[in-house]
């Protein structure tokens, strides 16, 4: 990037910088001093953070300061309620940024970023959702506590072959793995298996192989399509020009009522977080369930004639054109109460 446009995003009062310092005394009041920063600008009433740019001195990569940086940032972000960060990557940032988290697939509503953040041709735009409960700062920690725990479980874990030590696999054994079986994948990973000394011993079978290596990837394979589905459908509605109210929680700080009338409040951040989660929404139609309360929620809260609740019919109609039709039997309802919430 050229100087002038840098110093003209650092210095804009949008932007604000996060910098990563030397603790070497000798670097003080120096352009070493500074090892790497982020220049950012945030847009709190849209939960993200757009990213100008990243940057970690030629002097000081591939020394880790650069996910140092980012873990920091993400820390950073949790406290001003950001959920997303969003950029756009060269080339040469693509694998960075892939390291730290961020994808191509851009789960955000398109509604809540464009306009706001700057297109640049050539560059490809990518996302990472910030997790709320992580610490960042200690990913490493975490992941070793994590392999250790499992170990340890391993080492416990008593069977025929307790206390037998095998050799070691040879470097070829991968390589001269039968590669193909009559009984297809579930029967060639299953024979694999049993091929590996110890196992046998241990009292696996074909039979338990195959049950457990077919059952795991159908149900993995089902979850995965069935959360891109669901995500795909609350893009979908929060893309609508009269979702901006659905979007997120009613703030009862200010409508200090609204769980009185409304006992159980939800919202499309809350759906997204409960597909994100993976175990809430067994099926479409428990989303559909969901979408159908929060405009019945809306009607029951606001009168009959508002725009809220011409904002909750058009969202039952809306409904009834992207879910399947076996899902879409239950009638909308609602009743009229005061103005303004949805």
């Amino acid at each position: 990037m050229p100087k002038e446009y840098i110093a003209r995003l650092v210095f804009d009062r949008r932007h604000s910088s996060l910098a990563l310092l030397s603790t070497d005394p000798d670097k003080v009041d120096c352009d070493e001093e500074i090892i790497g920063g982020i220049c950012y600008r945030a847009y709190p009433e849209m939960r993200f953070a757009e990213i100008a740019f990243c940057a970690v001195s030629a002097s000081q990569q591939v020394k880790g300061y650069g996910t140092k940086l980012m873990n920091l940032f993400k820390m950073h972000a949790v406290t001003i309620g950001i959920e997303y960060f969003i950029t756009y990557a060269d080339n040469y940032a693509i694998g960075y940024f892939k390291k730290q988290g961020f994808t191509k697939a851009v789960q955000m509503p398109k509604a809540r970023y464009q306009g706001l953040i700057k297109d640049y041709d050539g560059g490809t735009i990518m996302e990472c959702y910030v997790h709320p409960s992580i610490d960042f700062t200690r990913v490493a920690e975490t992941v070793a506590a994590q392999k250790k725990f499992v170990e340890d479980r391993i080492r416990a874990t008593t069977s025929k072959s307790d206390k037998v030590v095998y050799s070691a696999l040879p470097p070829d054994f991968a390589a001269n793995l039968e590669t193909t079986s009559r009984g297809g994948d579930a029967h060639r990973d299953a024979r694999r298996a049993l091929s590996i000394p110890g196992v046998i011993e241990a009292g696996w079978t074909m039979a338990d192989l195959v049950s457990v290596t077919r059952g795991t990837k159908d149900s993995d394979q089902k979850r995965h399509v069935l959360k891109s589905e669901l995500m795909a459908l609350v893009n979908k509605v929060s893309d609508q020009q009269f979702a901006w109210c659905f979007r997120d929680p009613v703030n009862i700080e200010e409508v200090k009522d609204y769980l009185d009338v409304i006992p159980d409040p939800i919202d499309l951040r809350t759906m997204e977080k409960r597909i994100r989660k993976g175990d809430w929404y067994k099926n479409k139609h428990m989303l559909y369930s969901d979408m159908m309360k929060m405009a019945n929620n809306c009607k029951l809260y606001n009168g009959e004639g508002s725009a809220y609740y011409e904002y909750a019919v058009s969202l039952e109609k809306y409904l009834g054109t992207i879910f399947p039709k076996r899902v879409t039997q239950q009638q909308s309802g609602g009743a009229t109460s005061s103005d303004g919430v949805v």
